[in-house]
């Protein structure tokens, strides 16, 4: 099958998903309140919330530098900047895929090994989902258990009930699975000299070094402080994003610092579903945590995540697609199918 048919099957897909998502939001919905909503709503907030957006790319940006450094790179920091929004830009069409492009094109930018750039990407992606569930808990330790009944009830109870009904069968293809996983690492590891005399294999094995090499940056930091001072303004920034959103309605506009850690740490949990941007998904979940946690009526809590997310989405439209060509201009095509190249390696 052609890549460009197989990247059209996979945006129609992954789009198609996110509609549903989006149907199931706001089923059930009077779209004219939501029209009222709207019209009554203080716009204004959203100036803030993009500022902070765009000081947490460039937050994001230094951080990763930071990560490259130990590697022997000293990337600039406006082109990391750049090669972070244009991924945010990739995330809207390709789910996920926006990761490896931000890493492709900073490498191609920078003269930077791909392979080494995907190792950082894969610390920076561990850290983030880290910091989230450390968030999670200090919500809980703080005395707030809004976050956690929410999921518990929404997310983790049904998940559960669902996984028990088929237990016997989940852990037999959990075990056999992880089985083969060991027995593929085992052999790939062991038969290493004899594969390596293959051209794919070889590239495999250089491309794993490079990501293991990358992986290993955290530990050759030359400024620890920096780095989780950078984390900390990053999910500072993030908060805030959050935070000024819920102000343009006067139904969420009392909730403070407080529902904003709420809606953040549960958003995240939307962002994570595998379609684009969390389309659907965080409308889903921070309407009805909204609902569940604060008595918000579904129809202002999915305009409150609609301000927040499409607000979000316009920016990275606007900024990725500057960044873009700020980065390669006409000749960005040759960036945008490096991921699909690795992926195929």
């Amino acid at each position: 099958m052609k890549k460009g048919l197989k990247q059209t099957i996979r945006i129609v897909v992954f789009l198609a998903i996110a509609i549903l998502l989006l149907w199931v939001s706001f089923k059930g919905i009077n779209f004219n309140d939501l029209w009222q909503i709207l019209k009554t709503a203080e716009y204004g907030w959203l100036i803030p919330a993009t500022a902070m957006t765009l000081i947490s790319f460039f937050i994001r940006a230094r951080r990763w530098t930071l990560l490259i450094e130990p590697l022997g790179y000293k990337p600039r920091l406006i082109n990391a900047y750049h090669a972070i929004a244009t991924g945010y830009l990739v995330n809207l069409i390709f789910p996920r895929l926006g990761e490896v492009t931000k890493c492709a094109a900073l490498g191609e930018k920078d003269k930077i090994p791909l392979d080494k750039l995907v190792g950082t990407m894969l610390i920076e992606r561990t850290i983030d989902i880290l910091t989230v569930f450390a968030i999670f808990g200090l919500t809980l330790v703080a005395g707030s258990t809004l976050t956690g009944s929410f999921l518990s009830d929404n997310i983790l109870v049904p998940m559960g009930h669902k996984l028990s009904a088929s237990l016997g069968t989940v852990i037999i293809v959990s075990v056999l699975v992880i089985a083969l996983i060991a027995l593929a690492i085992v052999i790939f590891i062991r038969m290493r000299e004899k594969l390596s005399e293959k051209k794919l294999f070889k590239k495999i094995y250089t491309f794993a070094d490079g990501a293991i090499d990358g992986l290993k940056s955290i530990s050759r930091l030359k400024r620890k402080w920096e780095f989780i001072l950078m984390t900390v303004l990053l999910w500072v920034a993030y908060l805030f994003m959050t935070y000024f959103p819920l102000l343009c309605l006067d139904s969420t506009s009392g909730l403070g610092l407080r529902g904003a850690v709420f809606v953040l740490v549960i958003g995240s949990f939307g962002m994570a579903a595998p379609v684009q941007n969390g389309m659907g998904a965080f409308h889903w979940i921070v309407s009805r945590g909204l609902l569940v946690a604060f008595g918000i009526p579904l129809e202002e809590g999915l305009v409150s995540a609609t301000l927040l997310h499409e607000s979000q989405m316009v920016i990275v439209t606007i900024f990725g697609a500057l960044s873009f060509f700020a980065l390669f201009g006409r000749k960005g095509g040759r960036i945008l199918h490096l991921p699909e190249q690795e992926q195929g390696v």
